[in-house]
């Protein structure tokens, strides 16, 4: 008993060490001039929930501890200083003077060092950037306002190829990592992911792209519609199945949502005007509350089939095609195959009016 006993105790010491080991995993050791005894603030995510710190300095010395996976963002407030970095696992430190952020130096983070020289290779074509937006502003006539357009393309372009270039210099770098994650565009998604070394893909940051991918992939244009189920307005079963043979506008859509509700006249107005030539509409709402779906139905005047499992954004319908945003609408042709997405106003009148008519 007492050997059982004694064996518990070893046990209990070794998770309490590495319990506390884990929590030390990532050290950051601050010494800012003028910081005197005040107090820091560090804000991050961690696992998707947002987390404060607060700290004390002891004669312009802190030092921050945290239990870090990956490489997050930390926004780091002395005062009405605001200095952001990218904080990972390991030890690092900063100095400076306080109330001048140019002085801050970080040194132990490769992938704020990986941020730094991303900054510096695109400074130009941020300060030409926010030229053009002063410019934009001011512009009197739609001559000039086209022609700063056009040079705000080039910079998004220029841009564009600098990321794709330190991508393929840096490919096993966590900020890279984190540069494909900023592109919101599928093709242009994928060919930057296909860029990163194994090792980077194969971080959580790299698997989360990964399955962002997977996900992105349904709702593309040429993408084939698996079939789904999901309960109408009489909590009856539906399947897409069903509306095999017509084109089908998948309507994202919530009661909740003002410029959803402002675009359904102009659903309505395109059903009304093709429903007999072989379209038809199929609502998939984002709501969470039933009484507040249908009270929506029928304000709207909306005739057409209305699904949702009340789950709100976890709708397993919207999360299937990694609807993040509504409104949003897939129209399907008759084989199932989506041929064009977010139809919004005349949009999706000219394009049925294209594969109608």
């Amino acid at each position: 008993m007492k050997k059982l006993k004694y064996l518990s105790g070893v046990f209990l010491a070794l998770l309490t060490l590495t319990m506390t080991s884990r929590a030390q995993n990532t050290v950051l050791s601050g010494k800012l001039k003028g910081l005197a005894n005040g107090t820091i603030e560090i804000f991050y995510n961690k696992d998707g929930v947002s987390a404060t710190d607060t700290l004390t300095a002891s004669n312009d010395a802190f030092t921050w501890k945290a239990d870090l996976e990956e490489p997050v963002r930390i926004a780091l407030i002395t005062g009405r200083n605001n200095y952001y970095f990218f904080a990972e696992p390991g030890r690092m430190n900063l100095t400076g003077i306080k109330d001048s952020l140019a002085s801050y130096k970080l040194t132990g983070a490769p992938m704020q060092r990986d941020n730094d020289v991303f900054v510096a290779m695109t400074k130009d074509l941020r300060v030409q950037w926010d030229s053009l937006y002063v410019r934009l502003k001011s512009a009197t006539s739609e001559a000039k306002k086209a022609a700063i357009e056009q040079q705000r393309d080039e910079n998004r372009k220029q841009f564009a190829l600098r990321t794709a270039q330190f991508i393929a210099n840096h490919p096993k770098s966590s900020f890279s990592v984190y540069l494909v994650g900023l592109e919101g565009e599928y093709q242009e998604k994928i060919r930057l992911y296909a860029m990163l070394h194994e090792s980077a893909k194969q971080t959580r940051a790299g698997k989360r792209i990964a399955g962002l991918l997977s996900v992105m992939a349904n709702s593309q244009i040429g993408a084939q519609v698996k079939d789904f189920v999901q309960a109408d307005t009489a909590g009856k079963p539906v399947s897409f199945s069903e509306f095999k043979g017509k084109y089908v506008l998948v309507d994202f859509w919530a009661s909740w949502c003002m410029p959803c509700r402002a675009e359904n006249p102009n659903v309505l107005k395109a059903y009304n005007t093709f429903k007999e030539k072989g379209f038809t509409v199929l609502g998939i709402s984002l709501d969470d509350k039933a009484a507040n779906w249908k009270k929506a139905i029928r304000d709207d005047k909306m005739p057409w089939t209305q699904l949702s499992d009340l789950k709100g954004w976890d709708n397993e319908v919207s999360v299937f095609f990694g609807i993040r945003a509504i409104p949003s609408n897939l129209l399907v042709d008759p084989s199932g195959k989506i041929v064009a997405k977010d139809l919004r106003g005349e949009m999706l009148e000219n394009k049925l009016r294209e594969l109608l008519d």
